[in-house]
């Protein structure tokens, strides 16, 4: 059985932030709380984070509607010390600021992770965390299998280079005060960004990339799932 694995207090502390408050839609019903392979997703994510040794604590910014069921999970598996949960807001931006602005002031780093990609490895947090440290803000990407073109009113316009395209994932890290202040800039110019890189690249922080996985995918529709189970078939898990 796993157990907690304690960072050396020597060692920056980082925080997590799971935003875990929306709706999901395309898969109609909340994906976090689905059955993975004899786990609900959210604790498959939580426990990435909780056991990979690089994150002191974990903040999961939720809907109030789910908060009893998942703090009912979280003491099920037995990950309740690990855990605090915090009211998201009604967007996943505003549901990351909330959880960001919830995080110990020890914290001088902040791993923003999806809820829904419960796959991470902890080598990804771990180097993640690690280039974070070292210049301020990174990010896990992979390379781009497709090509990729430019549309515009059903029509291609420009093909773009692949070699120089990225699908960028999480957890995307940054140096607490400068990822506070990206987010609550944003908000304050009613700015809604995809993801958090882009809130920090708009403030003029440099995010640096590492290698990511191919198998760390976000679930957003049912045949996600059935990827996912056959990801956790080949892992044995």
């Amino acid at each position: 059985m796993f157990g907690f694995r304690k960072k050396k207090e020597s060692e920056p502390f980082v925080a997590a932030v799971i935003p875990a408050g929306g709706s999901s839609s395309r898969m109609g019903e909340n994906k976090l709380l689905m059955d993975l392979g004899g786990m609900p997703v959210l604790i498959r994510t939580l426990r990435a984070f909780l056991f990979s040794g690089a994150i002191r604590e974990v903040v999961v910014a939720c809907r109030e509607a789910d908060m009893a069921e998942i703090a009912s999970l979280c003491a099920l598996y037995g990950l309740r010390e690990g855990v605090r949960l915090v009211r998201g807001g009604d967007t996943r931006q505003r549901s990351v600021l909330a959880g960001v602005m919830e995080v110990s002031k020890k914290a001088e780093y902040i791993a923003i992770h999806d809820g829904a990609r419960p796959l991470v490895e902890q080598d990804v947090i771990a180097r993640t965390v690690e280039a974070a440290i070292s210049f301020g803000a990174a990010a896990p990407a992979v390379a781009v299998k497709d090509t990729i073109k430019e549309v515009t009113g059903g029509v291609i316009v420009r093909t773009l280079a692949r070699e120089r395209l990225f699908a960028v994932q999480t957890p995307q890290v940054f140096d607490a005060a400068l990822i506070k202040a990206a987010l609550v800039k944003a908000e304050e110019e009613q700015i809604q960004y995809t993801d958090d890189c882009a809130a920090a690249e708009a403030v003029g922080m440099a995010v640096h990339i590492v290698e990511g996985d191919y198998e760390n995918i976000k679930l957003t529709t049912p045949e996600d799932i059935i990827a996912a189970e056959a990801i956790l078939a080949e892992r044995g898990e």
